[in-house]
């Protein structure tokens, strides 16, 4: 297990001998991510790391169950002195905190609408030599199972003749992922398996390696489930199991049909109360 240090923080050669200038505010988020690793005292197995390339483009595939996913992905790549620059919902770069923070670690926006423009340029980032970070499920998994994959992820290493890193990352649920509250909680194990990349055979349609890079994924989730090290302290701590693995969360058609009704807006969810109202409650009591 690897638990991040205060000397971590302040190494050096975290990203090499000759880190490009222009990522000073990428290695800036990362540095901050590893304090607040060390102060939660996150316990975390990174496994695969030397399957992320030193050099040129590749796309790391992986499943999605918590919020901070993409610090932990990242993470597995750093022994390799790799940025990962991830495809992200556009909403997050029109935030007034995350946004900046976004384009200046050049992430890639994804406008759903109009998904042309974050292909190319994801394509143009893979070409120049960069790893591109993918979610192919799109959203969280609610059932902590894999779920079916968007062909984006596959037509790009296609398109830019570069390889696919399957991965999977596990424990993140934990603390924050959705349809629960966050739980701040200090000492939560987090696994990440990083497999061997994928190549488009020649003649390969997308969607052959898509069906490869699912299966990769799969068995890679179900390493690090299987090999996760903490177990639920009694059934009320059984929610963040799949149900194959005896916990209870939905099955994947539950999830499969409660995401179907909020993509509809046919979910009603309740009104928050606005701040200046909460705070007064508070004092009533």
């Amino acid at each position: 297990m690897y638990t991040a240090s205060w000397r971590d923080v302040v190494r050096g050669d975290l990203f090499g001998t000759m880190p490009p200038r222009r990522d000073r505010p990428y290695r800036f988020v990362i540095r901050a991510c590893l304090v607040v690793f060390k102060l939660f005292g996150f316990r975390f197995d990174v496994r695969g790391s030397e399957n992320v390339p030193t050099t040129g483009g590749a796309i790391i595939c992986s499943n999605h169950v918590s919020f901070f996913d993409f610090t932990f992905l990242g993470l597995g790549a750093l022994p390799q002195h790799r940025l990962v620059r991830f495809m992200a919902k556009a909403a997050v770069f029109d935030h007034w905190f995350a946004g900046p923070f976004m384009r200046a670690m050049q992430h890639i926006p994804v406008d759903r609408k109009a998904g042309a423009a974050a292909f190319e340029s994801a394509v143009r980032a893979l070409k120049d030599g960069e790893v591109v970070g993918v979610f192919p499920e799109a959203t969280i998994s609610r059932s902590f199972t894999v779920k079916e994959l968007k062909a984006g992820a596959a037509r790009m290493a296609v398109d830019a003749g570069v390889p696919i890193v399957p991965a999977a990352v596990w424990g993140g649920q934990r603390v924050a992922t959705k349809g629960h509250k966050v739980q701040w909680r200090r000492g939560v194990p987090v696994t990440v398996v990083l497999g061997e990349p994928l190549h488009a055979e020649p003649g390969e349609k997308p969607q052959s390696l898509l069906r490869r890079t699912k299966i990769a994924m799969e068995a890679l989730l179900d390493e690090a489930q299987r090999s996760y090290p903490d177990q639920p302290a009694g059934d009320d701590d059984r929610w963040w199991l799949p149900v194959h693995l005896g916990g209870t969360a939905p099955t994947p058609e539950e999830a499969a049909t409660t995401d179907s009704e909020r993509a509809a807006g046919k979910q009603v969810t309740a009104e928050r109360p606005h701040p200046a109202k909460r705070l007064l409650r508070r004092f009533r009591r």
